[in-house]
């Protein structure tokens, strides 16, 4: 904690209490986000198809990752991650794509808990309970079992991320190391298993313009799972040791993600067959468990609910941070740039905790919600890596304790092109994935356009109360 220069409230900074390994560690959960899509997209493109641009869309997150290294350790001392960099290259020139770079990568994390709450309520009463009819009336509201677990869910995920990291990140260290021993007993599958073939794989993705816009459609929606490899950039103002902990959490949760995104996929079809993942697209892994080992289901089911549930957990304590910074650099409201003692952005966790509550009870299909997200969850990643760009433009003498080469102009250049095209193609083409239409869409662009009415009204705040020296608003 350190006392105010005008000798004021002193002002709480985030704690210097974890190391790269940390960082790692909340990415050791997104195979579950592989895991609840990885069945659909085969149903709809096939065996083949679908593998093959799991690994594309990972090899372009783990090239996200490489350059989200450099753009980390040049400003280290802020929290939110990459929306936050993204405003730092954009705000001189376009100073709106700032709120809504940050804005849209907030929504999209902040609402992982009612998303993966609805997912664990799905794989729970399939496996468990698939006769449930429970119901709780509440007069003005009826909740039905799905609803009450996701609401369970985002419960857990608030009271968790208000407390201190340190001892957050050892539970999620721990579902994410339990996570992974599933994901490397089937993503080897196919190297020892007897059963394993690859007779059943197909393709159907198409051919000529129509393929491409299938892949494109079905890219947009996987970027959803593997670009949040970047969740490790959110707490870079944690590490002990900035620069090398930045460098290592960034590369290593990417080259991870790579490995996992190439082997279980592979693993799973092959031993299972792709019929059965169209046929069981939330119980595959148990069948898997079944054909490998002879039982474990139930222990499949709840270290999968372990891995989806340390991702809402995520969710939470990335977006947090992410609103934190954004008001602590004047981009939304001053009240939610505040830390608790204990050095927490509670008002933040808060508020997520109100806007989840909120989806689970009046929308309950996740759907429009997960299209929202990721138009804004995209758009937050093309600004960023175009933002590298533009540092490297306007600011080449700037300090860079990690520096990449030159090439990687060209590369960010050509990820911003990809992320670009995936959102044009994703916006247009919703429908081919079964993942929302236009309707959703225009939710999301409702959504993304409340980011310039909060920076609008920071402006006003601003304007009627200049900050003084030592606020903690800063």
């Amino acid at each position: 904690m350190q006392q105010c220069p005008t000798g004021g409230e002193p002002q709480v900074e985030f704690e210097k209490s974890i190391r790269w390994w940390d960082g790692v560690a909340i990415t050791l959960s997104l195979p579950a986000a592989l895991f609840v899509g990885l069945g659909y997209s085969i149903g709809a493109i096939g065996a083949w198809a679908a593998m093959a641009l799991w690994v594309l869309i990972a090899v372009v997150a783990a090239l996200h990752n490489w350059v989200y290294s450099e753009m980390g350790a040049m400003f280290s001392h802020k929290s939110g991650g990459i929306a936050l960099y993204a405003n730092e290259a954009w705000s001189q020139r376009f100073p709106s794509l700032g709120p809504l770079a940050t804005y849209a990568y907030w929504f999209a994390w902040a609402t992982a808990p009612a998303i993966w709450g609805l997912a664990i309520s799905q794989i729970l009463t399939e496996q468990f309970w698939p006769e449930a009819r429970f119901t709780l009336d509440l007069g003005l509201l009826q909740l039905d079992l799905p609803q009450l677990i996701a609401l369970g869910v985002a419960l857990v995920s608030w009271a968790l991320s208000m407390i201190e990291l340190r001892f957050t990140m050892i539970l999620i260290t721990l579902a994410g190391v339990l996570l992974m021993i599933p994901v490397v007993i089937f993503g080897s599958a196919s190297f020892f298993a007897a059963q394993w073939s690859s007779a059943s794989f197909s393709w159907h993705l198409g051919s000529g313009a129509e393929g491409l816009r299938n892949a494109l459609a079905w890219l947009f929606v996987m970027a959803w799972s593997a670009y949040s490899v970047e969740a490790a950039a959110s707490f870079i103002p944690e590490y002990r040791n900035t620069v090398s902990d930045t460098r290592k959490a960034l590369r290593v949760s990417a080259l991870i993600l790579l490995l996992v995104f190439t082997l279980a996929p592979l693993g799973l079809v092959g031993l299972l067959g792709e019929q059965t993942l169209i046929d069981q697209p939330n119980g595959f892994l148990q069948t898997a468990a079944n054909v490998l080992l002879g039982g474990g289901a139930a222990v499949i089911t709840v270290l999968l609910i372990a891995g989806v549930m340390v991702l809402a957990i995520m969710g939470t304590a990335d977006a947090a941070r992410a609103l934190y910074q954004s008001a602590r650099d004047g981009l939304t409201v001053r009240q939610f740039g505040v830390l608790n003692k204990r050095g927490v952005p509670a008002r933040a966790v808060t508020l997520q905790l109100a806007v989840n509550i909120a989806l689970v009870l009046f929308v309950g299909n996740a759907l429009a919600v997960i299209v929202a997200g990721n138009v804004g969850y995209v758009i937050a990643h093309m600004l960023a890596v175009s933002g590298f760009v533009m540092l490297r433009k306007h600011r080449p003498h700037a300090a860079r304790p990690i520096r990449l080469s030159r090439k990687w102009i060209g590369i960010a250049a050509a990820l911003a092109l990809f992320d670009g095209l995936i959102l044009l193609v994703g916006i247009t083409s919703a429908s081919v994935t079964g993942y929302g239409g236009y309707k959703e869409v225009g939710i999301a662009i409702a959504v993304l356009a409340i980011s310039q009415l909060m920076y609008r009204w920071r402006q006003h705040q601003d304007r009627a109360e200049p900050l003084a020296l030592g606020s903690q608003y800063t």
